[in-house]
């Protein structure tokens, strides 16, 4: 059947697309890996362009964690054991003794009862949030949290859906006062590292004010935590907002796919919650989890972090961090100041945000550039996305060709 007047639709959206410079583009493609040599980390051959390696500054591995040995080693020994899928959903045959594994060592590296795996992080926000928001619910989010959050609140149906400006306070003090008159229960949700700024979350005094204001709820106040760039790239031992802040979250969601440099998303919370999502997640019960070979590299991972081989990484994750911060102040640009490995470059002008990506690219270094309506406009810049694999002579080379920027 033709389909020529839809495709022309689509075909002009994406014209107003790239006219407005809001358009991804094309894909770069990653086609090799050149292990590290002298006193550089690993580069990157993408398709297309041949022999040139490319230094990567946009990965969410952060602590390179996807190329170590032993979490290869134990992804190649399980997929030996188990095959390469995991051939139904969990109710159905999918769940094997990798799963349960790892989801034991999630809750004990969280400190938490219960824990289970999504099939990826976005999956699990989508799956955790709508089954606790009830038509006597009122959520409170922070104004930047992820698209997997605000996708989530779309597809639940609360009561009340509110948004409180970014990390204010006092913003989120006035929608629990104007929500308890109404609402049963209400949900407090923010991510933990804002993945765009690299900042985080509060989560002390967010939770001094959902425990002030619990009682005004009959079904309680909880506080949801999307720490999926924060877990295992943030805090003295990798655990994230939680340990950075010293608060614990009601329910915290995190990834695989980041840190830990596998696949998957997961929960951490009482022994009733996870029972119940299990239950009534959808994106859990109709969705196949991730692989056995993956839960045995994730728990492979797990074991790196939580051991002085992980403290020493996040350590030189934490100097090559503090060296690149320092770099672009010397520098003049403008940064967001903060811990995590994220590092906005603040650029603030969309033309000269691509200009800047392109300047990188043409001196062999990715790194990824953000434009409205990713970020609001005004906030245009570049995220650098440091990792426990960058040598002090990569930061260098990164801050050399940035120094010779001109426009």
């Amino acid at each position: 059947m033709p389909q020529t007047r839809i495709e022309d639709i689509l075909t002009a959206e994406l014209a107003a697309l790239n006219a407005d410079g809001m358009a991804k583009g094309a894909e770069a493609v990653i086609a090799g890996v050149k292990p590290p040599a002298g006193e550089f980390g690993p580069r990157y051959l993408l398709e297309g362009q041949g022999d040139t390696a490319y230094l990567r500054m946009n990965s969410n591995g952060y602590l390179g964690m996807a190329r170590r040995r032993e979490v290869i080693e134990a992804e190649e020994q399980a997929v030996r054991a188990f095959g390469t899928g995991p051939g139904a959903v969990r109710f159905i045959s999918g769940t094997w003794a990798p799963h349960v594994a790892l989801e034991r060592r999630l809750a004990e590296f969280h400190g938490r009862p219960a824990a289970m795996v999504f099939s990826s992080a976005y999956a699990a926000v989508m799956g955790v949030l709508p089954p606790l928001i009830s038509d006597q619910t009122a959520v409170i989010s922070d104004a930047l949290n992820h698209n997997s959050i605000i996708n989530a609140l779309r597809l639940a149906a609360p009561r009340e859906k509110r948004v409180y400006g970014h990390l204010d306070l006092g913003d989120l003090e006035r929608n629990l006062i104007e929500a308890a008159g109404g609402c049963r229960r209400a949900i407090i949700v923010s991510d933990g590292i804002f993945s765009m700024r690299g900042d985080h979350a509060p989560l002390a005094e967010i939770i001094e004010l959902a425990r002030r204001f619990d009682a005004d709820f009959a079904e309680n106040v909880l506080v949801v935590v999307d720490d999926s760039h924060g877990v295992g790239a943030f805090g003295v031992t990798g655990r994230g907002t939680e340990e950075f802040t010293g608060a614990g979250a009601d329910i915290l969601v995190a990834t695989l796919g980041k840190a830990f440099g596998v696949n998957g998303g997961y929960v951490a919370a009482a022994p009733s919650i996870i029972e119940y999502l299990r239950e009534k997640s959808p994106f859990y019960v109709y969705s196949n989890p991730i692989t056995p070979a993956e839960a045995a590299a994730a728990s492979a991972a797990l074991d790196v972090v939580d051991s002085p081989a992980g403290r020493a990484l996040l350590d030189h994750l934490r100097n090559m961090r503090a060296r690149f911060a320092a770099g672009l102040t010397a520098l003049g640009f403008e940064i967001i100041e903060g811990a995590h490995p994220v590092v906005p470059l603040m650029v603030r002008d969309t033309e000269r945000t691509s200009a800047l990506v392109n300047h990188l690219r043409a001196n062999h270094i990715l790194a990824t550039g953000l434009n409205f309506p990713v970020v609001p406009k005004g906030d245009q810049e570049i995220r650098f996305q440091i990792c426990a694999d960058h040598t002090e002579a990569d930061i260098d080379q990164a801050l050399a060709v940035l120094a010779a920027f001109e426009g």
